[in-house]
């Protein structure tokens, strides 16, 4: 069996037919969906959405009820489509879901363990239900055990785990057969500040290893806008928002609020000289969005010029919950 100081590599590494090349000119996006729409009864759960996801790490969010366990459940099978087509690496769920399932790896947010078998003898069921012959399934559980951190427990029984091994558990078990593709439902439900620092680490390293693509899928804004490079919200059976976050950093507006004392009228004419959009307010109160080069030295040194005090100045910008919550004041629910 594999040594503990081989386990990362290996325990990430896919077999080498299902090895995770740089993003090509042409290359089949991730996750390609053509107005796909899923009836659950007579409710229409996911209503016709079209889109397509390349980022190597893609969160997924949206309010309870918005489509996200069942668009990940119909990407893996377990649900069918009532209409349109969805494609993994290229592969269509309907005439290809053996061949889609064999490439994914996927931690449900709620457990699904035996709890009476041994964690080393589940992880190497399930490494073997994805396709792995026993020996390779074996070596492939002890090695994603060594991974997350449950080498020393790898034989203790299931059901006398923790919270967090058992989170920590079922990160292996999605990890173990080298998928192309990890889902992650709620990976931190539950955790303490300590055991969500780990696995917020673990994500990172597998997305920077870059062995494998990852949909993360949390409520936690926080844990998508830590891991993740792309960001898609559902509402209401739609896709109402794409972004690639590492773009929206790069071109993040930043914004100033000001609470100022003297002839406001003249501040704000120059502050827009230098390309600033400004928007006054009630009780000497201003708004600015600063233009690129603009820094908060030029607006002190403005109103120094124009003998305007400063008596409150607050900076921010743009953050992933500005963005959820922009996404869901639309109230439409189409792009």
């Amino acid at each position: 069996m594999s040594q503990p100081n081989r386990v990362a590599s290996v325990a990430l590494e896919p077999e080498k037919e299902a090895r995770v090349a740089p993003a090509a000119p042409g290359a089949p996006p991730v996750i390609e969906l053509r107005g796909l729409s899923v009836r659950l009864g007579k409710r229409e759960v996911l209503r016709d959405v079209t889109c397509s996801f390349s980022g190597r790490t893609i969160g997924l969010l949206g309010p309870n009820g918005a489509g996200k366990s069942t668009l990940i459940n119909t990407l893996l099978g377990f649900w069918p489509a009532s209409a349109g087509s969805a494609r993994v690496f290229g592969s269509d769920i309907r005439s290809e879901a053996k061949k889609i399932r064999g490439l994914i790896g996927y931690m449900p947010e709620n457990d699904a363990f035996i709890s009476n078998m041994s964690a080393v003898s589940f992880i190497r069921l399930m490494a073997e239900l994805s396709g792995l012959p026993p020996e390779m399934a074996l070596e492939r559980a002890h090695e994603a055990l060594f991974y997350v951190g449950l080498g020393e427990a790898r034989y203790r029984k299931l059901g006398t785990y923790s919270l967090g091994m058992k989170q920590l558990a079922k990160l292996a078990q999605a990890i173990a057969h080298g998928p192309k593709l990890l889902i992650l439902d709620e990976p931190t439900n539950g955790l303490d500040p300590p055991a969500r620092q780990r696995m917020i680490r673990l994500v990172r390293e597998m997305r920077d290893s870059r062995q494998m693509h990852i949909v993360l899928c949390s409520h936690l804004l926080r844990d998508v806008e830590e891991t993740c490079e792309e960001v898609v919200i559902l509402k209401q059976g739609r896709v109402v928002h794409y972004s690639n976050l590492e773009d929206e950093r790069r071109s993040n507006r930043r914004f100033l609020e000001l609470e100022l004392q003297g002839d406001t009228g003249l501040f704000m004419e120059a502050v827009e000289t230098l390309g600033c959009e400004c928007a006054p307010g009630a009780l000497n109160r201003l708004k600015l969005v600063l233009a690129e080069n603009v820094e908060i030295a030029d607006i002190y040194r403005i109103a120094a010029e124009q003998n305007v005090q400063l008596r409150r100045l607050n900076f921010r910008r743009d953050t992933l919950e500005d963005i959820f919550l922009k996404a869901m004041e639309n109230s439409d629910g189409r792009l």
